[in-house]
């Protein structure tokens, strides 16, 4: 194998596989990234228990500059590598398989030789069946997963709370995530196919994919079958195992009657949560406590160590029952960063029982339930 091309374009790729490579794996041959040449380009992949990673730089990509003097395949060790051609001197770089699985790579003045595996002991890739498969534009999925991933559990105690629950019926696709604490529950309509699924991926596969995507995908074609699923652009393939077990029933936790409901701007009360949980974050209990009445909406954030904060919130409009209640700052700041720049509506019940977020245009498409905390 023998190959020049640009080290840019070649260290974009490579960044994106080792995503998947994991120093702390029991199978040596996979901290390595795994390099093979065809006449039509580059195939680099990287794996570790849980997701697989493939890009194709093809020869045809002008930015590569690729110039192809024979083909073959070579596992390089991923971090080293990565820290040569990062360092190297001049803007291409040159690789070439010598005897033994020695590998020169060269860049102007810079000749290394690193020692390489042989490609054929690497781990085979699933092969993913792709009739049971939809597809979705990048963004979309981006913005699904940046509403979801943040509610997963961070806890292996209950392993199905750590992934994102997926169900696609009637052209709908629904996605939820909870720890048991709060809940973040997105729905959006698709246009195409009649398939039908129910899976649960884990959150870290969908944070380093959504790492993985750029904007310029326009279509992600998703492929499951037993305990796969596939992602799949023009130029790179994600495979993620999925997570066993039934995911809890979280449509029977979303309440439909309210007592209280208050209309807020996200960035001023999401400000106004950043300045009171500023003191909450330095007492034993991370909690702040808004009083809501007609008159006033009251944000309280105390420290006994500290001091404490009371700040009069802005709101756009408030209905129903006076009430008070106390609820940890972080989950509430990461609720309102997933809606962004809009208006939401926050549903109560009662002190101790949980309260829903959704924007003020939603009609039921993005929700978000917190659990407040007991004080008393």
């Amino acid at each position: 194998m023998k190959l020049t091309l640009n080290r840019t374009e070649f260290m974009q790729e490579l960044q994106t596989v080792q995503r998947a490579i994991s120093t702390k794996t029991t199978i040596p041959i996979l901290t390595g990234v795994k390099l093979s040449l065809s006449e039509k380009g580059l195939t680099m992949t990287g794996s570790n228990a849980d997701i697989s990673i493939e890009t194709f730089l093809s020869v045809e990509n002008e930015k590569a500059q690729m110039q192809i003097e024979k083909t073959g395949a070579i596992v390089l060790q991923a971090r080293f590598f990565s820290e040569i051609v990062r360092r190297l001197p001049e803007s291409t770089l040159t690789l070439e398989v010598l005897d033994n699985n020695q590998v020169a790579i060269t860049s102007g003045k810079a000749n290394f030789t690193v020692n390489g595996l042989d490609a054929d002991s690497y781990p085979h890739l699933p092969v993913v069946e792709s009739q049971n498969s939809i597809e979705i534009p990048a963004h979309v999925l981006n913005k699904v997963v940046s509403e979801t991933v943040f509610a997963v559990s961070q806890h292996e105690s209950r392993p199905i709370l750590t992934g994102v629950h997926f169900v696609l019926e009637n052209q709908k696709l629904l996605a939820v995530a909870t720890d048991s604490h709060r809940l973040s529950q997105r729905v959006i309509p698709l246009e195409s196919g009649e398939t039908a699924f129910n899976i649960v991926i884990p959150g870290k596969s969908l944070t380093e994919l959504s790492r993985s995507l750029t904007d310029e995908e326009e279509a992600i074609q998703i492929s499951i079958m037993d305990n796969q699923v596939l992602f799949q652009t023009k130029t790179m393939k994600f495979y993620s195992r999925l997570l066993e077990g039934t995911y809890p029933d979280t449509n029977r936790l979303i309440p439909s009657s309210f007592n209280t409901e208050i209309e807020f701007s996200v960035p001023e009360l999401l400000q106004a949560i950043e300045r009171a949980s500023l003191l909450s974050h330095e007492g034993r209990n991370n909690i702040v406590r808004l009083a809501i009445s007609e008159e006033a909406v009251v944000l309280y954030g105390n420290s006994p160590e500290i001091g404490k904060v009371e700040e009069d919130l802005s709101f756009e409009k408030v209905t129903g029952d006076p009430l008070e209640i106390s609820f940890n700052p972080d989950y509430m700041k990461a609720a309102l960063r997933a809606f962004g720049d809009t208006s939401i509506v926050i549903r109560f019940i009662s002190a101790i029982r949980p309260f829903t977020l959704e924007p003020t245009e939603s009609k039921g498409s993005f929700i978000q339930l917190i659990t407040p905390v007991r004080t008393n």
